[in-house]
């Protein structure tokens, strides 16, 4: 499907394809991650014009998110829509740790947004993937991206240039991306997605 689609035909496709991964249809499931992944980056490079290296790991910390949020969506909330607030409060919290203020635009119908409960599940899904993660990496995306502090508090921290809490950081999402995709395949075998 070519991404330049209209919104609304973009969920048509997405939110049927949505509905058989929270069945259990890995294949839809990777489709759907596919086609968000695209859309993301298109969102993100956008809004992150002058922070081109933030944009793959905000794409990441996005997918992560939806996967251990995904037995909290709303089937009657647009798939788009709640991948969106999602993107956009990853966006957000990407300022809040640059120390920054600006104004961010956003093309999301706030209107079609919804809070989704915190049951804990996705915490604890969290927590089961980091722990799988090494150390230097668990470390650096617990202290950027959970507990929001700068790369250079981080190194700070850390006593790790802040090069190095890059790296790691990009190479545990990366990883954690991984695990998620593992998960999926797994959870395809035993017939059932996990939500």
């Amino acid at each position: 499907m070519p991404f330049s689609t209209s919104p609304g035909d973009f969920e048509s496709v997405l939110k049927p394809l949505w509905l058989r991964a929270q069945s259990g249809d890995e294949v839809a499931y990777r489709q759907c991650l596919g086609m968000l992944a695209a859309r993301l980056r298109g969102y993100l490079k956008r809004r992150l014009s002058g922070l081109p290296d933030e944009v793959e790991d905000l794409v990441q910390e996005t997918l992560l998110a939806l996967h251990l949020q995904r037995g909290t969506y709303d089937p009657s909330l647009p798939v788009s829509a709640w991948t969106m607030a999602i993107a956009r409060h990853k966006l957000v919290d990407l300022w809040r740790r640059r120390g920054r203020r600006d104004d961010l635009h956003d093309d999301v119908d706030e209107q079609m947004l919804a809070a989704a409960p915190d049951d804990g599940g996705a915490r604890r899904d969290l927590a089961v993937l980091l722990t799988a993660l090494p150390d230097a990496q668990r470390q650096a995306i617990v202290l950027t991206k959970l507990e929001g502090l700068s790369i250079a508090e981080a190194a700070s921290r850390t006593g790790a240039s802040e090069a190095a809490i890059k790296v790691q950081v990009h190479r545990g999402l990366k990883r954690l991306a991984a695990l998620v995709r593992h998960d999926a395949k797994d959870a395809e075998s035993t017939g059932v997605l996990q939500g």
